[in-house]
């Protein structure tokens, strides 16, 4: 999926999204803001949920649409180039409910990508397209009181994907995050810090080990007609523990990373996430677009 494609995938969302309430029957309409005053600040409607809260999980299926441009390797040893990246990931969530105020979560994401490394088998940087590293998640969650959830679980990625396309290791991925509702801001407004340690324990023994600390000091605005805009939605703040990158000088990785969107009706979400770095002494990328359309079903 070339750049233009993308654009195209992004401005259709927006278009959609902007459009989205004036297909709305005004009846309709009051009945979900009805419904929305009656809901209390602890169970926000599934309107105002856009996907991204680990503690208000939802029977969710998801398609993203990643553009991101990254340092790889160059020719001579130690040059570098700009290595571009097009992913179609395809998401599952699941929810369970355990009881009076204890869920539990699944989730499982599948990659489709394309990109342009430059490797031995690779010798002219050509993009290469195959499957990437699949993912599956579980996940356990509390809701404490009307302003307070938290979250604990562990994600596993195996090394489904080609050797030019993937890291080529099993990783373990602990997460916890926690929530924080913000009713006197907006209904459906929270704070929610999110933190991953990735680390690398099985797969190919040539491939780079993996370990560093993945932080989202996650901040969500609900804005009036559905509409949200999200800082740190996803864990892209980086401490690499593991064995350095190309262009690595130094542990941290910190963006400025936000995404903003609209729900469209009861069962849509639609979104897109840019991210661009301010610290890059750990250069995870140089720019990250991502667009996500959610179903809930």
């Amino acid at each position: 999926m070339r750049l233009p494609g993308l654009k195209f995938v992004l401005a259709a969302c927006l278009l959609s999204a902007a459009a989205g309430g004036s297909f709305v029957p005004g009846q309709a309409r009051a009945q979900q803001q009805a419904a929305s005053s009656q809901a209390g600040s602890d169970t926000s409607t599934a309107e105002d949920n856009n996907g991204q809260d680990l503690t208000r999980p939802q029977d969710l299926f998801q398609l993203r649409y990643l553009y991101q441009t990254a340092l790889g390797s160059g020719i001579s040893r130690g040059s570098v180039r700009t290595v571009t990246t097009y992913s179609e990931i395809l998401r599952m969530d699941k929810e369970f409910d355990l009881g009076p105020e204890w869920k539990w979560a699944l989730r499982g994401d599948l990659p489709f990508t394309e990109r342009n490394p430059l490797t031995a088998d690779n010798p002219a940087g050509n993009f290469l397209q195959g499957i990437g590293d699949a993912d599956v998640q579980a996940t356990v969650i509390h809701q404490f009181d009307a302003r307070w959830a938290a979250g604990a679980g562990v994600r596993i990625i195996a090394p489904t994907g080609d050797d030019n396309l993937t890291s080529g290791k099993w990783q373990a991925q602990p997460v916890v995050g926690a929530r924080y509702s913000l009713p006197e801001l907006s209904d459906g407004s929270y704070f929610e810090p999110v933190v991953r340690y990735a680390v690398s324990f099985a797969g190919d023994p040539s491939k780079r080990d993996i370990s560093n600390l993945q932080f989202a000091p996650m901040f969500n605005v609900a804005l009036p007609d559905h509409w949200f805009v999200t800082f740190y939605p996803t864990p892209d703040i980086r401490l690499n523990y593991g064995d350095a990158i190309t262009g690595q000088t130094g542990r941290l990785f910190l963006p400025l990373d936000f995404m903003v969107g609209r729900s469209v009706g009861k069962a849509l979400t639609i979104s897109a996430e840019f991210g661009v770095p301010i610290i890059r002494d750990y250069p995870v990328y140089n720019f990250k677009s991502l667009a996500r359309l959610n179903f809930r079903f």
